[in-house]
């Protein structure tokens, strides 16, 4: 049998560990957020770069256009991919994220069912332990 002051520990002690999870898992979601948005911006400026040197060798109004044609086609394709992984990265941080939530609520269900047991199996006990308690109840239970 737990004490209060036990119980108040333990459930002080889960509540931190469940801080810590979120905290984690949004800590790795922004990391992985980050090293995306770095990943992109270092490629943006690896084709912008590019982009600029094959532009600048364009012989006439031609090349230079046919040129903008073409590398106009890749930017629309890493925006894709971008905004894919953008998703992907949110959908994994809140799966876990639902999860830790999903193991708090079924705890608490499980502390309240307990909880509720308990609070029956005393109030039976004090029954049985005093009839003369129980049956001044339900003659007063009768009588209003």
């Amino acid at each position: 049998m737990y004490s209060v002051p036990e119980q108040l520990v333990s459930a002080n002690k889960a509540r931190v560990e469940t801080l810590a999870t979120f905290a984690n898992a949004a800590f790795s979601g922004t990391e992985r957020l980050a090293a995306l948005n770095v990943s992109a911006a270092r490629s943006l400026l690896e084709d912008s770069v590019l982009s600029i040197r094959a532009l600048l060798a364009a012989k006439d109004v031609q090349d230079l256009v046919s040129l903008q044609n073409m590398l106009a086609q890749p930017a629309t394709g890493q925006a894709a991919d971008y905004s894919g992984s953008v998703l992907e990265i949110a959908i994994q941080t809140q799966a876990v994220l639902s999860r830790v939530v999903e193991a708090q609520v079924s705890e608490v269900n499980k502390a309240f069912s307990l909880a509720v047991d308990k609070t029956a199996r005393q109030i039976m006990q004090m029954a049985q332990a005093n009839p003369a308690a129980t049956s001044a109840v339900k003659s007063a239970k009768k009588a209003a």
